[in-house]
């Protein structure tokens, strides 16, 4: 079996994000419970109390996550959906806050967990819960989507890593052909009614280029429009995380950020 895919360097082979993503929840996923670092409450949001997951199938050189995505097999504790859940409302209280979410790697890597850990927030005093994604699941399992779709509390922040094949190659590790799940994703979520919206790293000029926004603006445009109308633009922010990913990726960032993009709805609404 190949090596585990870490930090990605210039000589990193390609890898299959699929096949990734079914290796790290034999990592991560264990029935229904799912590991964690930790829970807390913070302030983005308007204030939302987190569960801080491991393990993803994308290895983005802007990502923030700790080493939790890189090692998910020596960090992190199985929890179950209730005890997921008591901990997040323990967190959402002590903030004086009913929003909930999990964020961190992947988390839609647990199917099983997810959905228990949702069925016991429907029934809550606690919503709406946002529900990060890089779309990879959602992508390639259109059931997983449809049983989202059951519950009236979710809200689904969908991160595009890029705008071409190319691109989405070069900043992920993953091969340039499966480019297209996360916009498959996109449109199983709209197929079947979900909440959700669209964000992406498209503000930022040190890592994208204006011919790689209007290829995604063009993509979420012949989707559906409002999409282009809704899209979170995101910029690259220096934590330390992010910093060591950037450097050994060969990527080279000056810091501050002097200027950004406008939005992108601004330029090809």
């Amino acid at each position: 079996m190949e090596e585990y895919p870490r930090y990605l360097t210039p000589d990193s082979e390609t890898f299959d994000p699929v096949e990734l993503a079914e290796r790290t929840r034999k990592i991560v996923c264990r029935g229904d419970e799912r590991k964690y670092t930790r829970f807390y409450a913070t302030g983005v949001y308007g204030g939302i109390a987190t569960g801080y997951t491991c393990g993803c199938c994308l290895r983005c050189v802007f990502c923030w996550v700790d080493r939790s995505r890189d090692f998910p097999e020596k960090l992190g504790s199985f929890y179950s959906p209730r005890e997921a859940f008591e901990r997040l409302s323990e967190a959402a209280r002590s903030y004086g806050t009913r929003k909930l979410r999990i964020s961190g790697a992947e988390p839609t890597l647990c199917k099983d967990h997810l959905i228990g850990l949702l069925d016991r927030v429907e029934d809550s005093e606690f919503g709406p819960f946002i529900l990060e994604t890089n779309g990879i699941p959602f992508g390639v399992d259109e059931d997983y989507v449809e049983k989202i779709s059951e519950f009236d509390k979710p809200h689904v922040r969908v991160s595009l890593k890029a705008g071409t094949p190319e691109a989405f190659s070069r900043k992920t590790g993953a091969k340039p052909q499966f480019f297209e799940i996360p916009f498959k994703a996109i449109r199983n979520l709209l197929k079947h009614g979900v909440s959700f919206h669209v964000a992406g790293m498209m503000d930022d000029p040190r890592i994208v280029t204006s011919r790689e926004r209007s290829e995604l603006a063009r993509r979420l445009k012949e989707i559906h429009p409002k999409l282009l109308r809704y899209f979170e633009g995101e910029v690259v922010d220096p934590y330390e995380s992010t910093i060591k990913r950037l450097k050994a990726s060969g990527f080279s960032l000056s810091w501050p950020l002097k200027e950004s993009y406008p939005p992108l709805w601004k330029e090809y609404e």
